[in-house]
């Protein structure tokens, strides 16, 4: 039995792709690793949690004594790595929780299965899960490919762009048999409502103000957040050692149209008049360092590996509502207590 340490497996992705790999391998053990801090929340395992071939582990990828001690007792033939603090706006707040988390985070892990796996690399793999806000910021016009320069702007992405590095160092150097993807935002179920379309929906739903950043003209490329799990699981399996695949959408939205159009589906799923929910929409000051474009080009996984996204936006995004609305304690459980005073702080409507 192959045993899968998927660090950060009780976050938003990281749900998706333990319960993917739960469900479509029962001959692999699943071992997820999440230290449940703000975004990790078990109810998002709970359909899967008695599996036979599933197991929970609670602990901190910072505590490099832990880290070596897992590998020891577990013994694991492969990771991968979803485990970060994600969120632009709290990395402004709070920088070096990111530097530890991403890099010194990732690098304990990678020195954990340097050590443990010295024996024979090859059978082994480290898959780690990065985001395409390493490569910067984009004009009106071309996308990133596997070949684009890094160019972070945030405290959020140069520790991920750091954490990358480090990956390919250790293949370069010690042998590792590695692969990194880089995705585009992801949108579905499970996702902690301090992002974009699940704190509209939440607002909306309520009938409080729906914040957007600036004008609203940033434009960010969507994907089916299943649709990443199927991907991660494909180059898991098939990619060569110390690939790097992008995982894009297909989906530029800017966000003032995005908001528009969640609005609409608002509208006619909470039985409003058509119009009703987008005058919630608030504009407050702009984020600083605010990049203004992302676009994945996937072509390379398409060509390669024969992935493709499986959903337009218009459909998963009413998907995605369907969900919120219909799982409103989970939603309720979720926006409560250190949230609304983070909300609070962070969104001030000007």
């Amino acid at each position: 039995m192959k045993k899968i340490l998927i660090t950060g497996g009780a976050g938003f992705i990281g749900s998706h792709v333990v319960r993917w790999f739960v469900n479509a391998y029962s001959d692999y053990q699943i071992i997820n690793l999440d230290k449940l801090t703000y975004a990790g929340n078990l109810a998002n395992l709970a359909e899967i949690e008695n599996r036979n071939n599933y197991s929970f582990v609670k602990g901190d990828i910072t505590d490099s004594t832990f880290i070596n001690k897992l590998f020891l007792d577990e013994k694991p033939d492969a990771v991968i790595h979803l485990a970060a603090e994600s969120h632009v706006d709290r990395s402004i707040s709070n920088p070096s929780e990111f530097v530890m988390t991403n890099v010194v985070g990732t690098v304990n892990l990678l020195n954990a299965a340097k050590e443990y796996w010295r024996d024979d690399y090859s059978n082994k793999r480290f898959y780690h899960v990065s985001t395409d806000e390493v490569y910067g910021t984009l004009g009106e016009k071309g996308m990133f490919t596997e070949k684009t320069a890094y160019d972070p702007h945030s405290p959020y992405s140069a520790s991920k762009a750091s954490s990358d590095h480090f990956v390919r160092a250790y293949a370069d150097t010690y042998g590792l048999n590695t692969v990194i993807s880089n995705c585009s935002n992801n949108y579905g179920s499970h996702h902690f409502p301090e992002k974009l379309i699940p704190l509209a929906i939440n607002n909306i739903k309520n009938n409080k103000p729906v914040p957007v950043y600036g004008k609203g003209e940033n434009i960010r490329d969507w994907l089916w957040v299943e649709d990443h799990a199927r991907a991660i699981d494909v180059i898991f399996h098939n990619a060569k050692s110390g690939e790097t695949y992008n995982i894009g959408g297909h989906n530029e939205w800017k966000n003032i149209d995005l908001i528009r159009l969640l609005c609409k589906i608002m509208d006619q799923k909470l039985g409003r008049e058509s119009g009703t929910s987008e005058k919630l929409i608030a504009f407050v000051t702009d984020r600083a360092g605010h990049d203004l474009r992302y676009a994945i080009d996937s072509t390379k996984l398409q060509r390669e590996l024969g992935w493709t996204p499986s959903l337009q936006f218009e459909e998963g995004l009413e998907k995605t509502v369907d969900w919120y609305l219909s799982n409103e304690e989970w939603l309720s459980n979720v926006t409560s207590g250190n949230y609304q005073r983070y909300y609070e702080e962070q969104y001030s409507l000007r």
